[in-house]
């Protein structure tokens, strides 16, 4: 029988049918090599067709042009190389039932001048866009005849690599650029009124039409109301909408704001404690505006959301592409009725904040995601003989060693000192807009339960007790400790940020908060003592505060800190904590040179990250058979661990996460699957 569920519906789009409505949006995980999709690119793309979506939307955004340099590890969509790599990456996704396009796009002003080639940042104006902060020229008739020809060409390769459409980026980059007032400052054809503004978008599908033919799929990802004063709103938006379709858009994929800063991006792209799916109702109000598909993503993280999206009316593919990063088999679960195993997305966006710092998109607890050649999605049982495994701690890297475990078919025991399981994650949780974090620690801990796994809480594992299970492998999950930063003196004056987000410590009317370790711990502190009323200075050694929390989750702790009248200080260093009467005097310094300024303050909280708790790792080292060393070059490529250090070692003792050293959660559970795959 065929299913009734909305999401798993084909839709027609135009003549290209798709089995369901779930797809990937276009996003750039900087995979590409050389601006190329190659193995990694293909791989990523590849799980998520195998895991039953409909359509993948390559690229965010692939370049048209030399003078757009990458800004987020963009495939160069200019290269003719580009062709015979995205054909390989379009068959493969194709075989899978899965249809493919690419997004293309020309960056304008949201990019860097001293990228790649060291050309100068066009745009349609000379305005700058903070987010990327380079001064644009003002494109010449030239640049403008020749970007125009520059989509065409794009779309040429990609309609001869076999792809099924493309799609246009006209939010934040060029095209839109010169849509919006609050960037067109033009005087001649291509600004002022509406029509001139419109001229150079209508004029770039016109030419892509022409070279393609009237057969090939041709959307636009576009902004249809920037909701901010002096830029496109929604009755120019609509009107742009349909000329574009009146020109040879088949398809809209709806955006709802700007992204010229941080704090607007996070309105567009939402992170966890924000609104899920914000948009929805304007979608569906675009959509019975434009009687056209329409496409749309925005924090639609969970089936449920999803399948109202469709079910509603408001659209007609709904993009899950951070939840698909979570879970590349989400479409296949939903499918084969196994909803309550899909590996949820809990909205942390590490995946992004990791594009927009530099680096490439990882997903906070799913670490096969992006290293499909070496790291497995779905966890495959031995072949080989059965053994008996211990896990001792039950946060984030315990709990996924005993999954991975458990799935390789192994017999696997749990010891976890406190009552319940997620270490350091309960603590991150306790503040209401991080609790989906525990999403992470559920849906383990479901797994377990479903895989038989033996599960001794309230229990602190002391060697023999490790030892009397007669395992084969120990796992030490342990985790680490807060430690403070070397102080001169007066370190036992402070208190730690676990004492104030555990509430063992209440926070005073007046705080120094010093944050060098600058990732969650210490803002989520500061956090919870600006929101008592207390009178808070958070100071750090760095340029800028929490240099390890990306550009989209600094914003709500920016708009807490500017709500709440945080102070916050950059390049002084804590130097020393001594009594002031009934009050604490902070003695400050200076990375660069000889200064020193002191504060008057009822408590000082520190934050530097943590000491590994390695006691009962040490105590297992001796009768281990590789006395706990391994080896890094089998680690690397994704091999199993054969060192032999000592032939009478009864078990083989691995230790993961923060029992090494102060990292983060994807660390933990990184280290996990890497080692245990292979268990």
């Amino acid at each position: 029988m065929s299913s009734k569920d909305p999401l798993l519906q084909p839709f027609t789009l135009k003549h290209l049918v798709l089995k369901n409505r779930l797809m990937s949006t276009a996003h750039e995980p900087a995979y590409s090599e050389d601006g190329l999709p190659k193995e990694r690119y293909r791989l990523y793309h590849l799980e998520k067709a195998k895991g039953g979506i409909a359509l993948t939307m390559t690229a965010g955004s692939a370049v048209v042009s030399e003078d757009s340099p990458a800004a987020f590890g963009n495939l160069h969509a200019y290269k003719d190389e580009i062709v015979p790599l995205m054909k390989r990456l379009a068959e493969d996704c194709h075989g899978e039932g899965c249809a493919v396009m690419i997004q293309l796009t020309h960056l304008g002003r949201r990019t860097g001048w001293n990228k790649a080639d060291w050309l100068p940042v066009a745009a349609p104006s000379v305005v700058r866009e903070p987010a990327h902060r380079a001064f644009p020229k003002e494109a010449e008739d030239w640049d403008i005849e020749r970007w125009i020809g520059q989509y065409a060409d794009g779309a040429e390769r990609m309609q001869a690599a076999g792809l099924d459409g493309i799609e246009i980026e006209c939010y934040g980059h060029l095209v839109d650029q010169f849509w919006t007032p609050a960037v067109n400052k033009r005087h001649d054809n291509y600004g002022g009124s509406l029509e001139n503004r419109m001229r150079f978008g209508l004029a770039v599908v016109k030419a892509i039409r022409e070279r393609v033919g009237p057969d090939f799929l041709l959307g636009a990802r576009m902004v249809l109301d920037e909701a901010r004063p002096g830029g496109l709103g929604r009755t120019e938006g609509l009107a742009i909408a349909r000329r574009m379709i009146a020109e040879g858009v088949d398809f809209i994929n709806v955006i709802r704001g700007f992204i010229d800063t941080d704090a607007a991006l996070a309105k567009v792209i939402p992170v966890m404690g924000m609104k899920a799916a914000p948009h929805l109702d304007f979608v569906g109000e675009m959509k019975r505006e434009l009687g056209v598909p329409i496409l749309h993503a925005a924090r639609i993280a969970d089936v449920a959301t999803a399948r109202h999206a469709v079910a509603s009316g408001k659209l007609d593919l709904v993009g899950m592409t951070r939840a698909l990063i979570a879970d590349p088999h989400l479409a296949r679960k939903v499918a084969e009725g196994r909803e309550i195993e899909i590996r949820p997305c809990v909205g942390a966006t590490y995946c992004l904040d990791r594009i927009y710092e530099g680096g490439e998109a990882l997903c906070i607890h799913n670490p096969a995601t992006g290293r499909e050649s070496t790291m497995p999605q779905i966890v495959q049982r031995t072949t080989g003989k059965k053994r008996r495994i211990v896990v001792v701690g039950a946060g984030p890297a315990g709990l996924e060693a005993a999954r991975v475990s458990a799935e390789r078919g192994h017999e696997v025991i749990l010891f976890e000192a406190a009552d319940e399981a997620g270490g350091q994650i309960r603590l991150a949780a306790r503040a209401k807009r991080r609790r989906e974090l525990l999403g992470i620690v559920d849906w383990r801990m479901q797994q377990l339960e479903k895989l038989g796994v033996a599960l001794r809480f309230n229990k602190w594992a002391e060697a023999e007790d490790v030892t009397a299970e007669a395992p084969d492998i120990v796992v030490i999950a342990t985790g680490g400790l807060p430690q403070a930063p070397a102080l001169e003196t007066g370190t036992e004056l402070t208190v730690s940020t676990w004492d104030i987000l555990s509430g063992d410590a209440k926070p005073a009317k007046d705080v120094l908060l010093f944050d060098d370790n600058g990732a969650h711990p210490g803002m989520q502190a500061a956090e919870a003592i600006a929101e008592t009323g207390s009178k808070l200075e958070v100071v750090s050694p760095e340029r800028f505060f929490a240099p390890e929390i990306g550009g989209l989750n600094h914003v709500p702790y920016a708009e807490i800190f500017q709500q709440h009248g945080v102070r916050i200080t950059i390049l002084r260093r804590l130097l020393a904590v001594k009594r002031a009467g009934n009050r604490l005097q902070a003695v400050i310094g200076s990375d660069f040179g000889d200064y020193v300024e002191t504060r008057e303050v009822d408590q000082v909280v520190v934050e530097h990250g943590t000491l590994p708790n390695a006691d009962l790792y040490e105590a297992l080292r001796p009768d281990s058979v590789n006395r706990g060393e391994v080896s890094y070059k089998a680690l690397i490529a994704g091999q199993p661990q054969t060192l032999v250090r000592n032939p009478a070692g009864r078990y083989r003792l691995i230790r993961i996460g923060d029992a090494v050293s102060s990292r983060n959660i994807h660390a933990a559970i990184y280290d996990a699957l890497r080692f245990a795959k292979d268990f």
